[in-house]
């Protein structure tokens, strides 16, 4: 079925948003707009999409695009539910500075004055861990250290196994001496804000930022598939089309990862909350202050340095990167850019703000969406900070299948063309169940003429153990989970095994590094 498209064409369309400061786009911004959104959802197959752009506080521009369900017939619109991933993070941080503003906590109390049970791997950076740093990713740990505990959704890993997992969790740097982000970290702020502020975190997230702010439409906790309706769907890419992947249950489940990427708003939610942020004096709706202009300032201050990318310099002309609470801080050409991306299996997101021009940009798309976000990021970016200097899409799409074809051959996924199913004679003094202190429990066990991985805890990390050479992967049953690791016994009494990404470049969050499994039985 094609896109159906629907634009935001002068004010008519623009009141749609009765919450938001509007002004109508001039016919040629709307014209390049439309051209950008629709030359990306072309380029990239997008199955929908929500966009929206900010100029001097206003909203001047809304577009959106496809589906909700691929072949639905079920449109896209400024209200439609989109996961926002870790653009959740900066509504994390909006709340702590809201406890702090109200003398609740401060941001650097220990971690343990909240959480007395609150254990890193080294005793020293457990006494000295303070609020502020679990949110700026300078923690030692691996970056997407156990992420495998919130990601496949859903599973049956608890916030409280998170806390505790953390102290099985070897850092690979020391305490604050660089950046690796940090999914766990924000989990365990969240259980900090819940703390301090007598509530859930799902209930502080509405009383502290839904509710006040008017933002009708974002979830954070469990809620009711069709009661709420219009909820985009994830897809990926398969047999060129889009095809739905871990759909939503009828009743939504409480999210473990809330705080650190669970959270679903609207488009016009997202650009309600962008426009707060570029307010001078942070007013609510109701003309109250939300939030005082020093935690803005605590919240948009560089804390961590953040590596600065080639395609940053090239693409954006940026001169300096860094972590603030929640946000990225960064320049566009000189031009102060908060911002942050939000990744999930099938759903992208971005939210760029720059409050040097009381402008910005936010988009929602329920894809495979990787490429289409980091090219449409650069182009809405140049737009909104020199025009004169912003190039096609097609360009910076050109650009990045020239980046990608220069990748040094050892950061390329090996050719697993040649696997083939191992039985169980082929694996008999491999066989059992084998435990790791932080992600449980998996059974290496036969499944009739094949032999299985199964995760106890993480339903989704299920599959069939394949050879190829003289190497073991785990192929999954669920063709969303694109990262396959390769398994590695030992002979030691009793055995172990570890694992590794078959492709090196794979989602940091496939962590399977950090995991070190010892057998403790024979299979059942």
């Amino acid at each position: 079925m094609p896109l159906n498209f629907s634009r935001a064409p002068l004010l008519a369309a623009l009141l749609g948003i009765a919450s938001c400061a509007q002004a109508p786009a001039q016919p040629s911004q709307i014209e390049t707009f439309d051209t950008i959104v629709d030359d990306v959802v072309q380029r990239y197959h997008l199955p929908g999409i929500a966009l929206g752009v900010i100029q001097d506080g206003k909203v001047i521009y809304k577009r959106t695009a496809g589906e909700l369900s691929a072949g639905s017939g079920q449109q896209v619109n400024a209200d439609t539910l989109f996961k926002i991933a870790s653009n959740s993070k900066a509504m994390t941080t909006g709340v702590l500075a809201r406890l702090v503003d109200a003398g609740k906590l401060k941001w650097d109390d220990p971690v343990t004055k909240y959480l007395p049970q609150f254990r890193m791997y080294d005793a020293w950076v457990t006494q000295n861990m303070q609020v502020r740093d679990l949110l700026i990713h300078n923690s030692g740990l691996r970056e997407g250290a156990g992420d495998l505990m919130l990601w496949p959704e859903p599973n049956q890993f608890t916030r409280a196994d998170i806390i505790a997992g953390l102290a099985h969790l070897m850092p690979q740097h020391s305490f604050r001496s660089r950046y690796a982000y940090d999914n766990l970290m924000y989990v365990v702020a969240g259980e900090v804000a819940a703390a301090a502020g007598g509530a859930s975190y799902e209930d502080l997230v509405r009383r502290e930022l839904f509710e006040p702010l008017g933002m009708s439409r974002c979830q954070a906790g469990a809620f009711n598939r069709e009661a709420v309706g219009n909820v985009a769907q994830p897809h990926m890419r398969q047999y060129n089309g889009n095809v739905v992947i871990r759909a939503d249950e009828a009743n939504v489940p409480v999210s473990t990862s809330a705080a650190a990427g669970g959270i679903r708003c609207s488009l016009n939610d997202m650009l309600t909350w962008m426009q707060l942020w570029l307010d001078a004096d942070l007013e609510s709706q109701q003309g109250d202050v939300w939030l005082s202009k020093e935690q803005r300032t605590a919240v948009w201050s560089a804390h961590t340095p953040m590596p600065l990318s080639r395609r940053q310099r090239e693409w954006d002309g940026s001169r300096f990167n860094a972590y603030g609470y929640g946000w990225r801080v960064s320049d566009v050409d000189g031009v102060l850019r908060v911002a942050h991306t939000g990744t999930l299996a099938g759903m992208f997101s971005a939210v760029n703000l720059f409050p040097e021009r009381n402008a910005g940009f936010v988009f929602l798309i329920n894809g495979d969406g990787s490429d289409a976000r980091a090219v449409l990021n650069t182009v809405l970016a140049k737009y909104l900070t020199d025009p004169d200097r912003a190039r096609a899409v097609t360009w910076y799409a050109q650009s990045l299948e020239s980046e990608r074809a220069r990748e040094p051959a050892e950061n390329r996924a090996h050719d697993t063309s040649s696997r083939q199913a191992v039985t169980p004679g082929n694996m008999t003094q491999w066989l059992g169940v084998y435990r790791d202190p932080w992600f449980g429990d998996v059974s290496i066990c036969a499944r009739e003429s094949t032999v299985g991985f199964v995760a106890a805890k993480s339903p989704r990390m299920a599959g069939r153990i394949m050879q190829v050479g003289e190497r073991r992967l785990v192929d999954w049953d669920d063709d969303s989970i694109d990262a396959e690791p390769w398994l590695e016994f030992s002979s030691a009494q009793p055995a172990t095994l570890q694992l590794s990404k078959v492709d090196p470049d794979a989602d940091f969050s496939y962590d399977y590094d950090d995991l070190a499994f010892t057998r403790i039985r024979d299979c059942p």
